[in-house]
């Protein structure tokens, strides 16, 4: 702009520039400015022979329209100029014109010689412009010199004129649709461009134009998928956006396999489930068998090499800046990858978290959804989540809802702290909205219903008026699960009738008074007479419940309402609003027969008392998943103009050789380009992305291939448990693993490779698939079936073990038979117990013959001699010897497998309560295998572990011999998560497979702490309120004295006694084995065997579980 100050310092400084732009407007003085002189100054320039003030004129003008004033009156001026030889004033004169063209058509028709003129300059910018301008253009007349500049356009030399190109198409077909099929054919040339500049252009195009036309991009498929990461941010948004509906009608579900399990064990349907889907499971369960049996018959899936392409080239992007890219591909992700995949998106979403709200916004509701379906992927980073006080409203409600649904009985203490927090907040809507997340809490996880009930019945107390409606209106949901227990919450509300004025507060008291009115026998007739004296005054919704109420008393206690009710009903006869007038009418009648009312009269107490059912608090997010995430139509829950629906995956692959490319001859005029240059070409691109050229072949798909064949991929484990960023390193790490491990028979490999570089991408890909798929159908059909959405992505170090080559594991196995044949095979006896445990402490999973899931290619690399000198070790003799381990008389037994069950094999099992030392978050489950039958057994193992999300086993080490008459013991760990959720797997012998559970009791998932009386009190003070659980209760006879009363404790509970200087109190302390969180008991006695016990735990669910379990030790 100084310019433009030196300008007018030449002119006599005039400010009558900068005036008349104010003039125009009425308000500001402008019928006495010089108003009919407006912009003379810039005509002048404009009209100047001198290049310099046209160039300071254009300046000003663009400026001018920056700001947002008005410039058409300049366009006669501005358009004499449009064939000025000066560049720089030619490109905003053409700037100005994309912008008033539409509106001055005629003067710009005039102009048009020039800018077809302008299509042959020798200026990249110029003939672009003047593309663009003519495009702008919207007048029919126009059209043939549109399309023909168009189609010389899409031949240009320059990729800049191209890209522009591309975006004149959908410009034109807006103003003449009858031109598609000719637009079609410039798509479908410019698709076939190898820029990445015109790439994410010419995409946007076929999305407007012919987005039904996937056939245009088969043979740009693969190209597509390798230019993407160097392609401009938006243009990748949309083809990523397109790739994604590309890839749902071209390949196969890669979960197909899954959707069994997910139908019968459902993970996510428990969430939102009731009794009465387990009825429905009942019937459904032969439909259910038969898909097993097709099931079975059906090949193993197998991941299209180009549908493996798409993902790989797409997982780097989730580290963009661009927010819409990473939305991208997450939608991506979660549409068409693998279930065990899936995960790294979470971590690339949760940073988009610390953006603009806006961006947050709209994050937030595709989380919310994806919270649904993929509840395990977030779990890591519940903390995200929690609200700031900075949040804007809509944004503290959205993460309310992702919190909701995350919440599980591992977690849940933890969130409703928080919401503990949240209630005291300033802002009113997002209270309420806490109280509701509180209220579906309850609802979802029964162990914590009552705890809620009793947070929420404390809120009724609250100053706030907003805060004791929102409460009551959840309390009433969830009191309709179990009225009966709570008739003194019925009676507590039944007093706020009083002071609550919230309409929908004082109808949902009414509703519940009338609803449970046995319940409260002495107070619903009262309630109803204070109701009468008010009832002129209320709300219609209280009205309405008034009547409601009075229909009820009448049917249920007649002497004392009688009267009441026919004073409300009259008073409701001669209301102004006629719902009140019709609904009293109508109750008047079923409840105070006459002779002229009809039979339903007999049937009022069943019409008026009926059971019903209680309300199911659903996530508003729960259908939105059938719009494709990141669409307008998603965050509005409603189709949006022009969304495009996502198609369903097809039954039967389509045939992937479409996406084959030919070398064409066909060559642009500009390039001259011979076949030995695209082949040089060719070779340039393929080692650009690939990890590892001489593991599978010289392209991008065949290299994916050998780890899709299960449809879980190297990667998709330790990214899961939150290290996407680290994604890349770790996909190579495993591969340059395994290479070394199989250094000779890769040499031979990438000699035969070498010779058939030209061949197709996709027929070394298939072969290879082929070869490993074979060797390793079995193995990969029984994991990809028996694994839930949760094991997958729990189990992080499976899927290497899993995408290891077939010949490596051909040498794995000569290890085991080596490392086997050195320890002599006899029955089983002490030492050769201790040589298993010393080799489980050790992880030597490998030489285990049952197959684990966790075994880690370093293990390989250990020679059999390092294994005789590992067992030599003293260290484990101390730590996991049988004889450490025994059960104390105390410690009670389970059976795991009775002997008529096992065909003379009998397990039982107990929790030992010592330390499991590979592990000191694992609890110790000491097993004892009894064999009762006459015959020997073999190859005691455990395979197909199944867990919940969290859950981990270590499994014993492998029995190989068991004699008839004989017992061994075995020691396994098992990570329960802080949950009483059993541990499901399949014991096993040589001969047979038995399924078996271990559940735990809820004492048992603890480990004893020494405190001093001064901690425990201090750590007691801290936790009250929603995480203190007492009951009042009757020792048993026998349990009168303090040594009966810790040693039943104790038995209860895995926990230490803590001194106390009063001998009326027994106390005692332990954390949980996995999060260390602090359980506390007190049992303080009184007179006559009376006591009141009183748990003080972290972890509510925890707590409320085990004073049931000490309750039920000292009172029977």
């Amino acid at each position: 702009m100084s310019a433009s100050s030196a300008f007018n310092d030449e002119k006599g400084g005039s400010s009558s520039v900068g005036e008349p732009e104010y003039g125009h407007d009425p308000a500001s003085g402008g019928i006495f400015s010089s108003d009919y002189k407006r912009h003379d100054d810039l005509k002048e320039m404009l009209d100047s022979n001198k290049d310099s003030l046209k160039l300071e004129a254009m300046k000003r003008i663009v400026a001018m329209i920056a700001r947002g004033k008005n410039a058409s009156d300049l366009f006669p001026a501005v358009v004499k100029n449009v064939a000025c030889k000066n560049i720089e004033v030619k490109k905003l004169v053409y700037v100005y014109l994309v912008r008033y063209a539409e509106e001055q058509q005629d003067l710009a028709l005039l102009s048009i010689s020039t800018f077809q003129r302008g299509l042959k300059d020798p200026n990249q910018l110029i003939r672009a412009s003047a593309l663009r301008v003519l495009s702008s253009i919207r007048v029919t007349i126009i059209v043939p010199i549109m399309m023909l500049a168009i189609k010389e356009a899409a031949s240009d030399m320059s990729p800049y004129v191209r890209k522009t190109a591309a975006h004149a198409i959908p410009k034109l077909y807006s103003l003449d649709p009858e031109q598609k099929d000719q637009l079609i054919e410039v798509i479908e040339k410019l698709l076939a461009d190898k820029t990445t500049l015109v790439a994410g252009s010419v995409v946007m195009a076929f999305e407007e134009v012919c987005p039904e036309r996937i056939d245009l991009i088969h043979k740009n498929y693969r190209k597509l998928c390798n230019l993407l990461i160097d392609v401009e941010e938006w243009g990748q948004v949309v083809i990523i956006n397109m790739l994604t509906r590309y890839a749902r009608t071209q390949f196969l579900n890669p979960n197909i396999n899954e959707s069994l399990l997910e139908e019968g064990g459902g993970g996510d349907k428990t969430f939102y489930g009731s009794d009465e889907d387990e009825d429905e499971d009942e019937e459904d369960e032969k439909e259910k068998k038969a898909e097993a049996a097709t099931m079975a018959k059906r090949k193993p899936y197998v991941m299209d090499p180009d549908h493996r392409l798409l993902l790989r080239n797409t997982k780097p992007l989730l580290q963009s800046r661009n927010a819409a890219v990473v939305m991208a591909v997450a939608q991506l992700y979660f549409h068409l990858a693998p279930k065990a995949e899936i995960g790294v998106i979470a971590k690339a979403l949760v940073r988009l978290l610390r953006s603009h709200s806006e961006v947050q916004y709209v994050v937030l509701q595709n989380v919310a959804t994806m919270t649904i379906k993929r509840r395990g992927m977030f779990e890591p980073y519940l903390k995200s989540f929690y609200i700031r006080s900075t949040d804007p409203t809509q944004i503290k409600v959205l993460k309310l809802e992702v919190l909701t649904n995350l919440a599980n009985e591992t977690n849940i203490s933890t969130i409703l702290r928080e919401f503990q927090t949240y209630i005291k907040s300033m802002d009113k809507d997002f209270v309420a909205a806490t109280i509701q997340a509180i209220g579906r809490c309850a609802t979802n996880i029964g162990e914590v219903r009552d705890t809620c009930l009793n947070g929420l019945v404390q809120l009724l107390s609250n100053r706030d008026e907003l805060v004791v409606a929102e409460s009551v209106v959840v309390i009433k949901k969830l009191l309709q699960m179990q009225p009966e227990k709570h008739s003194d919450i019925i009676k507590h509300m039944a007093k706020l009738t009083d002071n609550i004025q919230v309409p929908m507060a004082r109808a949902s008291i009414l509703w519940l008074i009338g609803e449970y009115c046995e319940h409260v026998p002495k107070i619903a007739p009262d309630v109803l007479r204070k109701m009468a004296k008010s009832f002129t005054n209320e709300e219609d919704i209280v009205k309405l419940q008034i009547i409601n109420l009075a229909a009820k008393l009448y049917l249920t206690n007649s002497k004392q309402t009688k009267l009441l009710t026919q004073y409300v009903l009259n008073l409701a006869k001669y209301d102004q609003n006629y719902d009140i007038r019709d609904r009293a009418r109508f109750i008047r009648q079923l409840i105070v027969p006459t002779e002229k009312s009809g039979a339903l009269s007999k049937y009022a107490k069943k019409l008026f008392l009926a059971l019903k059912p209680a309300p199911i608090l659903e996530s508003p997010f729960k259908d939105r998943d059938h719009f494709q995430l990141g669409s307008l139509s998603h965050l509005l829950n409603a189709k949006a103009g022009g969304y495009q629906e996502l198609p369903d995956w097809p039954e039967a692959a389509p045939d992937p050789s479409v996406r084959n490319v030919e070398v064409k001859e066909s060559v642009p005029e500009w390039t001259k380009c011979s076949s030995r240059e695209k082949r040089k070409e060719k070779k340039v691109e393929k080692p650009f992305y690939s990890d590892s050229e001489g593991e599978s072949g010289p392209t991008e798909s065949a290299d994916s291939a050998s780890d899709s064949a299960s449809g879980s991929e190297i990667g998709s484990g330790s990214e899961e448990s939150g290290s996407g960023s680290e994604s890349e390193e770790s996909e190579e790490g495993s591969e340059s693993e395994e290479e070394e491990e199989e250094e000779e028979e890769k040499k031979k490999k990438k000699k035969e490779l070498k010779k058939p570089v030209q061949e197709s991408e996709s027929e070394q890909s298939s072969e290879e698939e082929d070869r490993k798929h074979e060797r390793k159908s079995k193995q990969r059909k029984i994991e990809s079936e028996s694994e839930s959405d949760e094991d997958e992505e729990s189990e992080s170090e499976s899927s290497q073990s899993e995408s290891e080559d077939s010949e490596s594991e051909v040498e794995v196995k000569k290890k085991k038979k080596a490392a086997e044949s050195k320890p002599p095979s006899k029955p089983v006896k002490k030492e050769s117990k201790k040589e298993k445990k010393e080799m489980s402490l050790l992880d030597l999973d490998d030489f285990e013959p049952a197959p684990s899931p966790q075994v880690t290619p370093v293990n390989t690399f250990l020679s059999n001699s390092l294994v005789t000198d590992l067992e030599g070790l003293s260290l484990s003799d101390s730590v996991l010897s049988p004889a450490t381990i025994a059960p104390s008389s105390a410690l009670k037994s389970y059976d795991l497998l009775h002997r008529i069950t096992g065909e003379g094999l009998s397990v039982e099992y107990c929790f030992s309560r010592q330390p499991f030392s590979p592990d000191a978050n694992m609890v110790a489950v000491q097993m004892q295998f009894t064999n009762s039958a006459t015959s020997d057994t073999k190859n005691l193992h455990m395979e197909d572990v199944k867990l919940q999300s969290g859950m981990r086993v270590k499994e014993f080490p492998e029995i190989e011999l068991l004699p008839a008459g004989e017992t061994a013991t075995a020691v396994m760990g098992i990570d329960f998560c802080d949950s009483t959720q059993a541990a499901n797997f399949q014991l096993c012998t040589h001969t047979r497979k038995f399924f078996v559970s271990i559940q735990p009791p809820v004492g048992e998932l603890m480990r004893p702490i020494f405190l001093t009386e001064n901690e425990f009190k201090k750590e007691q003070g801290q936790l009250m309120g929603m995480n203190e659980i007492t009951e009042k209760l009757t020792l048993d006879v026998k349990c009168r004295n303090e040594h009966a009363i810790v040693q039943r404790v104790t038995t209860a509970a895995n926990l230490s006694r803590v001194p106390c200087g009063s001998d009326k109190e027994c106390r005692f302390a332990g954390r949980t084995v996995t999060s260390s969180s602090l359980v506390l008991v007190t049992v303080a006695t009184k007179e006559e065997g009376a006591a009141q016990l009183m748990v003080n735990c972290e972890k509510m669910v925890i707590g409320t579980m085990l004073v049931k379990d000490i309750h039920l030790a000292l009172t029977q």
